[in-house]
């Protein structure tokens, strides 16, 4: 980085300077990890010396974090393409099963961001779209930290949930649908040209809540992208200004996830998930009735303790889909 002609190829420099800055980070990792088990080393002989069983069960604890920082080192060990290191942008959206279905989608909001909370990830609502008697129809949001983007994007699909509806007078069995959409957050490194020629936008009145001035002046924003079809839209923030900023950056994320497909071989491989929100065409199952049990339907992957999965402890599945990923395009490059 010192030398002179550094920046005379800048696509090369920006190359750099992002390898670089993932390299810090999991350097920094690696460090906490090192400090971590010095302090649990530290514990133990302190353990030695006394029988204490708040000791005992910090101790535990600690161990606990530590195995998790190393599961979660071995999993970036699969997390190579180039988009694997940046944050995500998440677009939840509830699909077949009516009020069930808007209910199961802002279920899912808060697992991704228990999930994301777990990692040490910073959230941030960009668009929050009320259901009509409970639940959402729509939520988009931003997840920030190292690594987002490769953890989650396993996570695009359909997925689908069946209980006992508390929403039915009769206690009836139901099921409900809802779609997952991870795209890449981008950062400063990579440019995607748009003309204003091929945007349009809209200003609406915000709905639901959000206070009297968001309710009250125009200050939503919808762009539709004419070339392509792609539309987004943002209504959380009280400035149109601010709307349109937000707006733009899902707009950039989901037109530069496009042309990323567009280049890859294996583009079914990455989204497989693009179908009618309903039946068949779902990636995952969260039963809850008549027996309790998460499956996801790529990877074989299963878990019985539901209440965990749903309170963001992902990494089974996230895991499993990785390494699935991965087989499937040794398989391929090797065919």
């Amino acid at each position: 980085m010192a030398a002179p002609d550094f920046w005379e190829q800048v696509e090369k420099a920006r190359a750099f300077l992002k390898e670089r800055a993932d390299l810090e980070n999991s350097l920094k990792e690696i460090n906490r990890l090192k400090k971590l088990g010095g302090e649990i080393e530290a514990l133990l002989e302190l353990g030695e010396e006394q029988s204490d069983p708040e000791l005992t069960a910090e101790t535990k604890a600690q161990v606990k974090l530590l195995e998790q920082g190393v599961n979660r080192l071995e999993t970036s060990r699969l997390l190579g393409e180039a988009d694997d290191s940046l944050g995500a942008i998440v677009a939840i959206n509830a699909g077949a099963g009516g009020t069930d279905a808007q209910d199961w989608a802002e279920m899912l909001v808060r697992q991704y961001m228990r999930f994301a909370e777990r990692s040490g990830y910073k959230v941030e609502i960009m668009d929050w779209q009320e259901g009509e008697e409970a639940g959402i129809k729509s939520v988009t949001m931003e997840v920030d930290g190292f690594q987002a983007y490769g953890l989650l994007k396993g996570e695009s699909g359909i997925h689908r949930l069946v209980r006992i509806s508390p929403f039915d007078a009769n206690r009836r069995r139901h099921t409900a649908f809802a779609s997952v959409l991870v795209s890449p957050l981008l950062d400063d490194s990579i440019e995607i040209d748009l003309k204003d020629a091929d945007i349009r936008v809209d200003v609406y009145r915000a709905s639901g809540a959000g206070g009297q001035h968001v309710n009250k002046t125009s200050s939503a924003v919808r762009l539709t992208h004419i070339p392509t079809g792609v539309v987004v839209q943002c209504q959380n923030e009280k400035s149109q200004h601010r709307n349109k900023d937000m707006a733009m950056k899902v707009l950039k994320a989901r037109l530069y996830q496009l042309e990323q497909e567009k280049r890859q071989a294996g583009k079914k491989l990455q989204h497989e998930s693009h179908q009618d929100i309903a039946w068949g065409s779902q990636i995952r199952s969260y039963v809850l009735a008549p027996y309790r049990l998460v499956k996801d339907h790529r990877t074989g992957v299963e878990m019985g303790n539901v209440d965990a999965v749903l309170d963001g402890d992902l990494q089974s599945f996230v895991d499993g889909y990785l390494m699935w990923r991965n087989s499937r395009q040794n398989l391929t490059a090797a065919t």
